[in-house]
């Protein structure tokens, strides 16, 4: 027979769908919340690069999103090294995911390679931009 704290170990890591890991431990914010990919993606849709107006998903600086229980990492580029506002832009996504019910902590990996281009822009944002 399995003793509590067996039971809570396998619970605070189980896989869910493969991806997410439920979050159990009492001490965390949103106990027992279920943060999803698309949730934390849907959140970042609402962070702008202030010098263009376009969400950093539909800009395509966002390449990779990854949730493991309460940690979310964000992998992220900007428009060019050295962007005045990127500073500001990451401060306001580690923000916003942070906020997000069952999300302890925003980890964003600033990268270069692949190199932004104009080519990333969904074409949702290009119509946008091109009237």
């Amino acid at each position: 027979m399995l003793r509590f704290w067996e039971i809570y170990l396998i619970l605070s890591t189980f896989l869910l769908n493969g991806k997410h890991k439920i979050a159990l431990d009492p001490y965390l914010k949103g106990e027992g919340t279920i943060v999803t990919k698309e949730e934390v993606i849907e959140v970042l849709k609402t962070c702008y690069d202030p010098e263009i107006s376009i969400n950093i998903i539909d800009l395509g600086l966002v390449y990779g999103v990854e949730v493991e229980g309460d940690l979310v990492h964000i992998k992220m580029t900007l428009t060019m090294p050295g962007c005045p506002m990127g500073e500001l832009i990451i401060e306001n996504v580690k923000r916003k995911v942070e906020a997000i019910e069952g999300v302890k902590e925003a980890k964003i990996e600033l990268v270069w390679d692949p190199p932004w281009t104009p080519d990333r822009i969904s074409e949702e944002a290009m119509k946008r931009i091109t009237k």
